[in-house]
This record gives C-alpha cells, structure tokens and sequence, in this order.
C-alpha cells in the first residue's frame, strides 16, 4: 500500500497544480475511447458477414445506454459528494483563516503590551544573552533593542534588598540599581518558561519599579522609630517630672495631714484642708498623665488575677464616700446575685475605671445620689457595671466628644468644675484594652448612666461556693425610712430579692401611723430623715420589732448614744453582708455584731500589733526626711535618717556590728553619691556572705513606672511605698513586720 499511495499523493498533487492539462487529457481519453468504440461497432455492424440481428442489436444498444446511465448517475454522486466535502473544507480553511488572522492579531497585541509596559521585561538564554526586551527596559538601561538582543548586559547593583521563592519556583527579589535616570529600586520576579515547543525553557525577568513605595516605607519605618524613640523619651521625662514633683507633693501632702492633727483655729483648719485639697488634686493630674502616656507608648499590660467581685464593689463606693457626703449625696452599691463572687481579671484596672466614673458622677451631682450596680452582661462571662447620678447630664452633641482626649462636654463645664478631660479617655482605653465597651445614656438636668461591659469570667477554683447567697425574708415584713432616692431604691430591690415584702416610707409621721398595722421583722430608719425624727420613730417602733436599725454615715456613728433606741446600726455606703447580717432571722431576737463595719478613727495598727521597731531612713530630701520622722514617731517606732546612700550604708553596718541591727530600713531610690537600688544591692551582698539576720528593705519611690518597681525588687528590696506616701499603707506595712518579728520571736 505504501507505493500505491505514494503514485496517488503524487498524481492528486499533479491535479491541483495542472488542472487545464489534466482536463484536456481526460477530455480527449473519453473522445478516443466513445468515438473508437462506436466506429467499430457500427463498422462491424454494416459489414456483409456481420451476422447483423437488429433484435440483438436492440439489445445491446439498450445495455450500453444502461451501462452509460449508470456511470453517469455514479458520476453525479462522486460529484455530489466531492462538492460537499469541498464545501467542508472550504468552511474549514475559513475557519483556520480566521483563527490565524485572531493569533496574528493577538500575538501583535501581546507584543504591544510587552513593548509598552511600564514594568520591565526581559528574557534570557540559558547563557545570560538576552533574547527579548521591551521597551521600558530600554529605558531603564538608556540603550537601543538592537544594542541589548544578543548581549549579557545588566544593571549595576547598588544594594540587594529581601529575596524570597514561591512555591511555583518564582524567585522574588529587590535591587537597588544604577539606571539611565538615576538609582532605583525594583522588584523582580524571574521565572523559567517555554517559548516555543521542544525549544529549551529561558528565564523570563519582569521588573517594576518600587522606589517611590520603598522610599515611603523607609520614611515610615524611620518615622516610626523616631516616634518610639519620642514615646521613650516622653515616658522618662514623665517619670522624672513625676520624680520632681512627688517629692515635694509628699512634703505638702505629710505636712498638711500632721498639721490638721494639731490645734487649730477653724480659719487654719480651713487653710490647711485647702492646702491639702491642693495637693491631692495635683496628685490626681499626675497620675492621670503618667496613664495616659503607659497607654500611648503600649505599655498598659494587664492582669488576669482572680479577686472578690463584691469587694471591689463596695471598696469603690466606701472611698468615694466622704467626697460624695460632704456634698450630702448618697452613694450606693448594688451587686446581682446571680453573678460569681470570685471573678478573673485585672482588679486594679476595673478599680481606676470605676473610681473615675463614680468620681465624675461625684463632681457633676449637686443633689441626689450616686449609684454603682453590677449586673451580668449580655453576653456570657460579661458583667455590665453601671454608674448612675442625678447631676446635670450631658447635652447629645457631646457624648461622643468627652471621650476623646482633653475634651470635655463644654468650656463652661472646664471653668465651672476643673479638670484635665483625660479620665474618660483613659477609661475608654483600658475598658478597649479588657475586651469591653464603655456607653452612655444622658439628658441635661437629668442625669447620666455610663455602662462598663467587660469580660470577667468566673474563677474556677473556688468551685460551687462562688457565689454569694443572702437570708431567706421570704414572707418577713420589713420596713424602710428613708428619703426617696438612688440608696433606698437599692436598699428596698435587695430585700425584695431576699424574699422580704417591704415599705418604702419618706416620711416618718407616715411611718409611725403605718407601725401598728402589722408585726414587723425589722425596721430600717436612715438618720438622713433627721435625727430628732429618726429618734422619735425609734422610740416609737421599739415596740412593734426587735430589730430597730439606724442607717448612720461614719460621721454622724459617732452622735449615737447608749440612751438611743437603736438595737443596731448600719453604716452608709451599706454592704450586702452587713445588712443581710443585721435582718437575717434569729429565733433569740439578738443581733449579730458586725466585724466588718469601717471605723473611721483608729489607733495604729503596729501600736495595736504591740510593737516598736527601729527604723533606719534612707532620705536626701530634708522635708520628707522631717516627714518620715514624725510619721514613724506618730506610730510609734523610732527612726534613725540618713542623708545619702553611703550614709545609709554606714549606718547600717555599725548598728549591725553593734548587735542592735534596724527592723527596717526605709530607701529612698534616687539620692546622691550612692542610690537607693545601688545600697540594696551592698547590703543583700553583705547579707550573703555573713551570717545574721537579713534586714526588710521597704523602697520608697516617686517613679510610678513599672520598670522602676522591678528595679527595687532585683535589687533585693521587699516592697515599695509610693510617695507621696500614705500613712494608712505606711503603718500597715510596718504592722506586718512587728507582727512577723513577734511570731518569729
């Protein structure tokens, strides 16, 4: 078969290319053959010995006729058929012409775009020569195509940047090259491909150029670092600013406090509440500026320690109170039942949030009350505190305003109530940093309700007894007198809670006519009603109850006589546990005593401890120095000072050597010639390596920095006092150290 096809490929070959010789041979091949066979057939037919049959004839005739009919029909299927496939092919060779024009356009296309993209492209043989560049590169380079197509020509580099290889084997780089029009940076991204089929693969470059973006995030990057390096030194001025300014304010603040102890005409007495006034209010604005800027530089860490729910609570309102009474406001705390005692979060953070909120409803309440309920959240684990106040509310325009820093509602309020505008920014911040969200609700003249929503899930180690659970009142008759307000709201929904059905009454000649209606469990008479009516109510219900309390605030406990006809007595900001104490059922009819009530005036706590310690002080500056002196003698315990580090050494040596070593040495950080952090150190070496007892070091610092309080502990220090320094922390510290040096004797 493999001739034969081969004569006929060629014979058809021949065809398509001599059409007119072949037509006229085939022409004269079908004349010669018709016209030779007709002449002999009628030659033959007409000769005498033919044997001519017309019959015979007939018939022949008629089957070459057939016989022509039948080539003929043949013929015109062949015909039929070839057209059409003719007809296909025809179709098809558009086809191909049209997918040839659309490739011939599309490759033009394509090179077109190469040849005028920005990015740059080359591609290269698999020696480095180049065999296609666009025009961009020619740019780039300062170099014509027929200049470069050939070459191994490339960039001079002036600095490799990050390289990378992706997963698909594209290589990623930056290079900082020296064009035609000066240095640039590009991004590359080369990758071997495949030309042409069977060709071999060449390394396809295509390059942009990045400097502009390069050049900006070099600018950030090094803005950035400058506004660290700028956060650090404005962290350390604030730190030392707080430094300078503690230590005076510690001066001013001791001193005021010593003097309001002495005898004191009332116009003394006012000028040296003002001098103090002063001097926590400066107290205030600094730490509210060293917050703000822990916050701005990030360094606000905080911590997930697990702390009574409760106690937070009612700490909060019972500190705010003596602010919130000299303005004759009532303050009260509400904790739901149904959220844990025990929580887990950062104690001290919720705590600043708190005081700033209920502080801020302090100081914009003229009248009224302020109330701090905690109920569980929308969400689970949350907890929603509310601060509620009756003041002067804050117009809608400026809700959102108040929390941006150094902001406040209006001019007037600034001038009216003072203020740096940043305890809300702060709060905002920390609540953010907790997971949680700060809102409000406010009218003017009607009050406001900030919400804090934070996440504070239960402390699971304190198993199935977290939770608090208050006296059953269930059908006990309780009654309350006391005005209408925030505090006898909160009262009231707290009995009720505890099953009691209770009376609210404002008045106390409606009380005493409601008295005789039915037996009461106990009677509540708030002395805000007055104290002649308050007396005059108890005289009146001693007889209708056995447990006749007066709600007192820590000012007036004091006016109560034994002649009152009081049973008891509850101290204002209430606690949960001391009113379900004082209502909870007994079947003697005696009260129970509170433990807990706060008492505002109390001896020493190490004088109670029963001990005196010698204390050496470490201090430079004269008047803390003078300070600390008549704190220490005030609480008892004899202090030895010191005016340096060295001096501090010393006389810590020769006490030692002398077999009456100190109990306690107070260290100032920052004094000349030796520092406090350096004189700890000495000391813990001499402790280590000569037997004796080792001597507590107490620091007493101006740096509210965290750094500067890890200092004093890895220089060997037990704690640390902040100044200026409180002397209701200064004697419980001291109170520990005599009740430990008592145990250890």
């Amino acid at each position: 078969m493999g001739p034969i096809f081969h004569v006929r490929l060629r014979l058809r070959r021949f065809m398509r290319r001599h059409r007119t010789i072949f037509a006229i041979l085939r022409s004269l091949m079908i004349f010669s053959a018709g016209f030779g066979g007709a002449y002999g057939f009628i030659k033959a037919s007409i000769s005498d010995n033919s044997g001519y049959n017309p019959h015979t004839f007939a018939i022949g005739a008629s089957f070459l006729f057939a016989l022509a009919c039948v080539g003929l029909a043949t013929l015109s299927m062949r015909l039929r058929f070839v057209a059409k496939k003719m007809h296909k092919i025809a179709l098809h060779n558009e086809v191909l012409a049209d997918r040839n024009w659309e490739l011939q356009e599309a490759e033009q296309r394509a090179r077109n775009l190469f040849e005028q993209q920005g990015d740059l492209i080359v591609m290269r043989a698999r020696d480095g020569t180049i065999i296609f560049v666009n025009d961009a590169y020619c740019r780039m380079a300062g170099l014509d195509r027929d200049n470069l197509l050939g070459s191994a020509f490339t960039f001079e580099l002036i600095e490799q940047g990050d390289s990378a290889l992706e997963p698909n084997g594209t290589r990623v780089h930056d290079q900082r090259i020296e064009s035609a029009i000066g240095p640039r940076w590009i991004a590359w991204r080369e990758a071997l491909v495949r030309s042409d089929a069977g060709q071999p693969a060449v390394l396809q470059c295509v390059g942009r150029d990045v400097t502009d973006r390069t050049e900006t995030e070099r600018a950030l990057a090094e803005a950035r670092d400058q506004a660290n390096a700028a956060n650090r030194a404005k962290s350390r001025f604030l730190a030392m600013a707080s430094h300078e300014i503690r230590t005076p304010l510690n001066g001013i603040l001791g001193m005021s406090g010593l003097l309001l102890e002495t005898q004191l005409t009332p116009e003394q007495t006012t000028y040296a509440k003002a001098v103090r006034t002063s001097g926590e209010a400066l107290m205030s604005l600094i730490d509210e500026l060293l917050d703000y800027s822990k916050i701005e530089a990030g360094k606000l860490a905080l911590e997930a320690q697990p702390f009574s729910l409760a106690t937070l609570i009612e700490e909060v309102t019972e500190l705010l109170a003596p602010r919130a009474q000299a303005k004759q406001l009532e303050i009260a705390a509400y904790l739901d039942e149904r959220l844990p005692t025990w929580v887990t979060g950062d104690a001290a953070r919720l705590r600043q949030v708190l005081l700033n909120l209920a502080g801020n409803a302090i100081k914009f309440t003229a009248s009224g009350g302020v109330a701090l309920i905690a109920e569980p959240g929308i969400w689970p684990n949350e907890i929603s505190f509310q601060v509620r106040d009756t003041g002067i509310g804050i117009a809608a325009d400026a809700q959102e305003r108040i929390f941006r820093e150094f902001e406040q509602a209006d001019d007037s309020v600034a001038r009216s109530f003072g203020g740096t505008g940043l305890g809300l920014a702060i709060s905002d911040r920390i609540v953010k940093r907790m997971g949680g969200r700060i809102a409000l609700q406010s009218q003017l003249g009607a009050g406001s309700t900030f919400e804090v929503s934070v996440p504070l899930p239960p402390a699971l180690e304190r198993g199935e007894q977290n939770s608090f659970r208050g006296p059953d009142l269930a059908g006990q008759s309780i009654m309350l007198v006391a005005p209408a307000g925030l505090q006898a709201e909160l009262i009231e929904r707290r009995l009720q809670n505890w099953g009691a059905q209770t009376c609210l009454v404002a008045e106390a000649e409606v009380a005493e006519a409601l008295l005789p209606e039915r037996a009461w469990h106990a009677v509540l008479v708030d002395d805000a009603i007055g104290s002649d009516a308050s007396l005059r109510l108890g005289g009146a219900a001693q007889h209708h109850t056995t447990r006749l309390i007066v709600l007192v605030t820590p000012a007036s406990r004091h006016e109560l006589t034994p002649a009152a006809p009081f049973n008891g007595y509850l101290v204002k900001p209430l606690r949960a546990a001391s009113l379900a104490a004082r209502v909870s059922f007994d079947t003697d009819g005696t009260v129970p005593a509170l433990a807990d009530d706060p008492i505002p005036i109390a001896p020493p706590i190490a004088v109670q401890a029963g001990g005196s310690l010698s204390i050496l002080v470490a201090e430079d500056n004269d008047i803390n120095a003078l300070l600390m002196r008549s704190l220490l003698t005030k609480l008892g315990h004899h202090a030895d000072i010191a005016v340096h580090g060295e001096a501090a050494l010393d006389s810590w040596l020769a006490a030692r050597s002398a077999g009456a070593p100190y109990d306690l040495i107070l260290m100032d950080v920052q004094m000349p010639k030796l520092d406090g952090i350096a004189a700890a150190k000495r000391i813990r070496a001499i402790e280590a390596s000569e037997p004796g007892r080792r001597t507590p070091i107490l620091a007493l610092t101006a740096n509210a920095l965290v750094e500067d309080r890890y200092a004093c502990f890895e220089a060997g220090m037990d704690g640390f006092l902040v100044k200026p320094i409180d002397r209701d922390k200064l004697d419980e510290a001291l109170a520990n150290l005599a009740a430990a040096r008592q145990v250890a004797a």
